[in-house]
């Protein structure tokens, strides 16, 4: 009996964890960590580097959880999300995940609050941009809205970097840049998979709206602009990014230029689709490089 029970309770937990799209926000923390172990160099404070990340683990779980409540109908009509909690009917009533996103949320924001004010004005940047202008305003009525959203995804290395030095640098506005520009070539990949999944539920993601030949090049000059970005961050602060960086950042910006030219020259969705397979492992290299080369440095 008791067996049962705990099986029941970690059943429920786990329905309650999806609701905040873990396998987004792993990446987002890991950008905020990033940020911080740049902004602080050798001299890194563990623990705030923990508080740092966890406030963006808070805040951008409880984002999404938010957002799936707001989203649930428009969730049901596409078959890739229709088996996400709310649309398939396993958080009942649906407002206890709304409770969980404000709850979560407020907790993140408190937390880069006990930091210093430039990381709560970030990660509030980050919730609006998201929820408001992003999910609320733009998502369902323009075709930009995923550049309109983007800022979300580079607040969280602002948060750590900031939280870390207490100032926005050029090499902090590069970085968060670089995920900014990583967003509208991974999620129009993914769009131009699922166009028809985004078609019947009525959002105008770019591949929706223009042929396919002309989203598939627009993946492809975000990506080679995003490889021009992380590269440039060594120019600017050859010290603290230095050869490992430069190197690791070099070869997988490559790897991702090759995929890049050939979507130009062979414009496929299957190729497109490797692009945005690779696109996450090349934003988290990038960000390794980072780490190690500012505690070694």
């Amino acid at each position: 009996m008791i067996a049962l029970k705990l099986e029941s309770v970690l059943d429920r937990v786990k329905v309650y964890y999806s609701v905040t799209k873990p396998r987004i926000w792993y990446l987002l923390a890991y950008t905020a960590f990033g940020g911080y172990v740049a902004g602080s160099g050798a001299a890194v404070d563990w623990v705030k580097a923990l508080i740092a990340t966890l406030s963006v683990v808070l805040a951008s779980a409880g984002s999404e959880a938010i957002a799936n409540f707001i989203e649930k109908d428009v969730d049901a009509l596409m078959e890739r999300t229709k088996n996400r909690p709310l649309p398939s009917g396993k958080i009942k009533p649906e407002w206890k995940a709304l409770m969980l996103g404000f709850i979560l949320t407020g907790l993140g924001v408190y937390l880069a609050y006990t930091i210093n004010l430039l990381a709560l004005v970030f990660i509030l940047i980050g919730v609006i941009d998201y929820l408001v202008i992003y999910i609320m305003l733009s998502k369902k009525k323009t075709p930009l809205n995923i550049i309109l959203g983007s800022v979300a995804g580079g607040a969280p290395t602002m948060v750590g970097y900031v939280s870390a030095s207490n100032q926005i640098t050029l090499d902090s506005i590069i970085l968060a840049g670089v995920v900014v520009l990583w967003i509208p070539s991974h999620i129009w990949s993914l769009a131009l998979r699922y166009k028809e999944d985004y078609m019947r539920a009525g959002i105008p993601m770019l591949p929706v709206v223009i042929s396919e030949n002309k989203a598939i090049r627009c993946i492809s000059s975000t990506a080679i602009i995003l490889i021009i970005f992380s590269i440039s961050v060594y120019f600017i602060n050859p010290l603290k990014y230095g050869y490992l960086y430069l190197a690791t950042a070099s070869i997988s910006g490559l790897i991702l230029l090759y995929l890049a030219l050939k979507l130009i020259y062979a414009p496929s969705k299957k190729l497109a689709w490797k692009m945005f397979k690779y696109t996450s492992p090349h934003l988290a290299v990038i960000f390794t490089a980072i780490i190690i080369e500012s505690i070694i440095a």
